[in-house]
């Protein structure tokens, strides 16, 4: 199968370096050329334009940053929807909104192509890993048809309903990323403030209830003052940004979700945005007077 990959930022560059070690032939696209070059280099086949790829290729992926993007990409002039053909399979790993998704889906449906909605998690480390967690929306026979080739990719890969629903988790882990952030770098703030080690908070909260992956990821990062890589403040921003579109057009209140938009806006206003969320901590420390660090 060829394979055909557009957006090689943090995500979909190791995603496509791990298909190419796979064995597969991959057609690439991005804005930026230097790393188009790079992948070039390491047997990937540049194209010109989404066009291009889709011309080039049985299945199709996409990573892209924003909706109007990946709408771009998708359904522009020179894009993958109007090249796409009969058997073919586009799969946008991108973070949208289910209404998105399901329009992709059904464009792609009328040039007989199948489409799904598979938003990863994992970060930049579970790209480059291959472990990422992969909630795809769609029908069930082009999901089997592209399993290998998502299998390269990540090692929990879920069915989670027909089109859009994939998208709708990603959106539902954004939300319990972001509000998980904002929370951890508040407690511990309050924790070393009112005289707390870093480290046994730790130590004994990550076996305790209060425990999550934000903390057990983000307050060794904190301690080491470690605040590149990962994703990035302006990132989190934009998927809090389109959870609350969606929450709004439905009606559903998100509270704790908009508390934790908000902090992510301080980060940003303080020159944080291409951080690492962790460095959400950083405004709380400056206001509490402390620096959550390792001290031994």
């Amino acid at each position: 199968m060829r394979l055909g990959f557009i957006g090689l930022g943090k995500m979909g560059k190791p995603m496509t370096r791990n298909l190419l070690r796979a064995g597969y032939e991959v057609t690439i696209h991005n804005r930026s050329r230097a790393v188009v070059e790079e992948l070039s280099g390491e047997g990937a086949r540049p194209a010109t334009s989404p066009r291009e790829v889709a011309e080039a290729a049985d299945l199709v992926i996409t990573c892209l940053p924003t909706p109007a993007t990946v709408e771009e990409v998708y359904l522009g002039e020179d894009g993958l929807i109007p090249a796409a053909r009969e058997g073919q399979i586009l799969v946008d790993c991108s973070t949208v909104g289910p209404a998105l998704s399901r329009q992709l889906y059904a464009a792609a449906q009328e040039r007989g192509a199948g489409f799904l909605d598979a938003p990863v998690s994992g970060g930049p480390a579970g790209a480059e890993s291959a472990t990422l967690t992969i909630m795809v929306g769609g029908d069930k026979d082009v999901l089997d048809r592209a399993m290998p080739v998502l299998q390269a990719l990540g090692t929990n890969i879920h069915h989670v309903g027909p089109s859009g629903s994939g998208t709708v988790v990603k959106l539902v882990n954004q939300l319990l990323v972001g509000i998980n952030m904002a929370a951890v770098a508040e407690a511990v703030v309050f924790g070393v403030k009112a005289g707390a080690d870093p480290q046994a908070l730790l130590d004994v909260l990550q076996s305790s209830f209060g425990s999550s992956r934000m903390l057990t990821r983000g307050l060794p990062l904190i301690m080491e003052r470690q605040f590149e890589g990962g994703t990035p403040i302006n990132l989190i921003l934009k998927d809090l940004g389109l959870i609350h579109e969606v929450g709004s057009a439905l009606d559903v209140r998100l509270m704790l979700g908009a508390v934790a938009q908000e902090a992510f806006k301080e980060g940003r206003a303080l020159g944080l945005g291409d951080e690492d969320m962790v460095a959400l901590v950083k405004p709380l420390e400056r206001l509490a007077g402390v620096e959550v660090r390792r001290t031994q």
